[in-house]
């Protein structure tokens, strides 16, 4: 019983902070909340969790956008991610998930820190819309692999220089449609059972008003701000796959 109820503090307690932070950021949910529950649960039990709560997040700051849509633009990274994602739900059951984490964090550590030190960040303007495609089908990957979908299209819409209100929409729109395909795919594939719907429960309920605070705390910020914000929660993203890859191996 104690230990039950260790694991549903965990659970309700890594929703909550990670549902603050996505709707005031607008993405990275899976990895604040993974990186808490990885004290508790095991990568094929934590990933559907994180992404019911990354789509209950979106749909719930939703609300916070007025605009900033170019559907010219998002579609490209969606069409990738459609592609992406059924190879992210074969890769949780078919790879070293440990060792993957701690790629991902090492990269995106390395990422943020260097986009904080720097004065003038770099800009990809080639590539045109087949480049987006890529990434998306990348960020799909990511996200049928552990609800991280959002990670790196975050890095190239900075690196595309779109503004904030743009980046914004398009991490909300992108995310929506990767978590629902994502859900849909492990449904199918036998990945959810019944313990899984009764923590879906837990994660909603714990999230839903921090993740209201944090949508609205959002117009608070500048666009420099907003920014150095993305490229910090990177960095600590970063950080804690990379202690929690190093954990478990």
């Amino acid at each position: 019983m104690t230990e039950a109820w260790s694991a549903f503090a965990i659970v309700a307690g890594g929703a909550a902070l990670a549902g603050f932070v996505q709707g005031l950021s607008g993405f990275a949910f899976a990895m604040i909340a993974l990186s808490v529950w990885a004290w508790a649960l095991p990568p094929q039990a934590a990933a559907p969790l994180a992404v019911f709560g990354a789509l209950v997040g979106q749909l719930s700051s939703f609300i916070s956008l007025r605009g900033g849509y170019d559907f010219s633009r998002i579609l490209p990274l969606i069409l990738g991610g459609v592609i992406g994602v059924p190879i992210g739900v074969f890769a949780l059951h078919n790879i070293n998930v440990a060792h993957f984490k701690l790629a991902i964090g090492i990269l995106l550590t390395i990422y943020g820190l260097f986009g904080l030190l720097m004065s003038d960040e770099p800009r990809v303007h080639g590539g045109g819309r087949w480049l987006d495609a890529f990434v998306g089908l990348i960020g799909g990957a990511l996200g049928g692999l552990g609800g991280m979908s959002g990670s790196v299209p975050a890095i190239w819409t900075q690196l595309r220089g779109w503004k904030r209100d743009l980046r914004r929409a398009t991490m909300q729109a992108y995310n929506i449609a990767m978590h629902v395909l994502t859900l849909t795919v492990y449904s199918r594939a036998g990945v959810l059972d019944a313990s899984s719907w009764r923590m879906f429960a837990t994660v909603g309920v714990a999230m839903l008003i921090p993740t209201i605070v944090g949508a609205q705390l959002y117009g608070r910020f500048s666009e420099r701000a907003f920014q150095r914000l993305i490229l910090a929660l990177l960095a600590l993203s970063g950080l804690a796959m990379i202690y929690g890859a190093a954990r478990s191996l």
